[in-house]
């Protein structure tokens, strides 16, 4: 899983502020790291240079493979705040998506006997 991290001008902290972005992803979406090819993290400040609370959003875009792109948004008055829940967002969409795709009901998968 590649993660890659954009920061608008405003948003400071720089290579810093990235790096620590992308292990902090990571860790988040760790266990879905085998079911996805990218994941693309833009954290902007909504006012610019004016401030304000939850001024920050990260948009974060996942690409499961073989299968179209999810996406999430997060507002914070923090990057490192809108980063993570962007992140834990993405988490409960994934979760949602594969346990759907693995048909699972109370914690354990259904599986389908086949006869040879």
């Amino acid at each position: 899983m590649q993660i890659q991290v954009f920061a608008d001008k405003h948003i400071g902290g720089g290579a810093p502020l990235i790096e620590k972005a992308q292990d902090d992803i990571a860790a988040v979406l760790d266990r879905f790291s085998d079911q996805l090819t990218r994941v693309e993290a833009h954290i902007t400040d909504v006012n610019g240079h004016k401030g304000g609370s939850e001024d920050k959003r990260c948009s974060l875009e996942a690409r499961p493979k073989g299968q179209p792109p999810v996406a999430t948004n997060f507002k914070a008055p923090t990057a490192e705040e809108a980063y993570i829940g962007a992140a834990e967002s993405m988490a409960h969409l994934l979760d949602s998506r594969f346990g759907k795709l693995h048909h699972t009901k109370g914690g354990e998968s259904i599986r389908y006997l086949h006869a040879d």
